[in-house]
């Protein structure tokens, strides 16, 4: 029979908060219950906050959790934030404090692929760091042997080319007992990027590519009317289609962040290395989504040359060298000429879709949301304060 019921908040940004809640809520329970005391039930709650993820800082971070979690009368609380983490110029994967029973999980310090599943381990293991039930307590490389269980293995599993190494902290730091960190810059870097990309979702971007590839495409079909383009995609080398592609991705990039003012410029509110990372993050985020739209856009394009140039009529426009491979030439062509002709100088549809896929202006997000708060809070003190007599 179960001792009592303990409380675990999770605290999410407010665009991540149903979907971490759907993904967990029937699972992360019972395999609380499972993999520790097993003597207490699990109440988990979650929370929108935009304050956790206001800052870089994971002392802030920490502190603005410990607050929530007296006010919301937790138990336990984990923070899950989008935003990289920094201590001491180390990457930040997660931190946790036994004594005011508070931890964190910075998604992009997991690197590309932070699914579920990953987030559902580190949860488990982060409480058993605060229940003080961690099975290592000395500093050095977080290590794990053959004989414990595979919930337990969550940071050597998320850390092939990136080891993680665990710090315990003495609690005069007034924030933790234990953090985990990448100590290498460079892979740090690495990790870090590619967390920050996939926590942007490339893919949930491409429905505002719409218009574009419409467009696009229309350009190519017409395009496809002349022999003029059979023949350069004919005539032209694998390295130069390489070259031209990636002309046509990257021009579309800049000029999608142009247009729509995507690219941090210097400010109070970031520091230069964090806007650097902002726009490396934004560039990547593009090019990946665009990469996507470029691979649909070619494979309309192949289709289409197959439905509407005859092979007979190809070979008389090459001089009878025309060959099946020619047709996947010819769509390579489409696709590029296309890209840098029909798609530059259009605009999005859903532009708030792929702006929310900035960090920039996700952090200005959370600017308004806090200042909104703030407004509310002031005319609720304003309105419940006694009439003066």
């Amino acid at each position: 029979m179960k001792e009592h019921t303990c409380t675990l908040g999770i605290v999410t940004p407010p665009w991540y908060t149903e979907k971490i809640e759907y993904k967990l809520q029937n699972c992360l329970p019972e395999l609380l219950n499972k993999h520790l005391n097993g003597e207490q039930e699990w109440d988990i709650k979650y929370s929108a906050d935009p304050l956790i993820g206001l800052t870089e800082h994971s002392k802030e971070v920490m502190n603005a959790l410990y607050e929530k979690k007296e006010e919301e009368g937790w138990d336990l609380a984990v923070c899950l934030t989008d935003l990289p983490l920094f201590r001491d110029k180390s990457l930040v994967v997660a931190e946790a404090n036994e004594a005011k029973q508070v931890s964190l999980l910075s998604l992009p310090g997991m690197g590309a692929f932070p699914i579920i599943k990953r987030i559902r381990e580190s949860i488990i293991q982060l409480v058993k760091e605060m229940n003080g039930q961690n099975t290592q307590k000395e500093a050095g490389r977080w290590s794990l042997n053959a004989s414990q269980n595979k919930w337990k293995n969550i940071w050597r599993k998320i850390t092939f080319m990136t080891p993680i190494k665990k710090e315990t902290v003495e609690m005069d730091d007034h924030n933790m007992g234990v953090r985990f960190t990448v100590d290498s810059r460079f892979r740090a870097g690495i990790r870090m990027v590619t967390g920050m990309v996939r926590a942007n979702r490339p893919w949930s971007l491409f429905p505002s590519f719409m218009k574009v590839l419409m467009v696009a495409f229309t350009t190519g079909i017409y395009a496809l009317v002349f022999p003029t383009l059979w023949k350069l995609g004919g005539s032209y080398g694998v390295g130069r289609m390489l070259l031209i592609s990636i002309m046509a991705i990257t021009s579309l990039v800049v000029w999608i962040i142009i247009s729509h003012k995507l690219w941090e410029r210097p400010n109070d509110n970031f520091s230069t290395y964090l806007r650097r990372l902002y726009n490396c993050t934004t560039f990547l985020t593009l090019f990946t989504t665009i990469l996507i739209y470029y691979f649909v856009l070619y494979g309309g394009f192949l289709l289409a040359v197959f439905l509407l140039i005859p092979m007979d009529v190809l070979q008389a426009q090459l001089s009878g060298e025309g060959g099946l491979h020619h047709y996947f030439l010819i769509a390579w062509m489409a696709t590029n000429v296309s890209t840098f002709i029909g798609a530059l100088g259009s605009s999005l549809e859903k532009e708030e879709v792929v702006l929310s896929g900035t960090y920039g202006y996700r952090q200005r997000q959370r600017y308004e949301l806090i200042k909104e708060d703030k407004e509310k809070q002031k005319e609720e003190e304003k309105s419940s304060a006694p009439s003066a007599n």
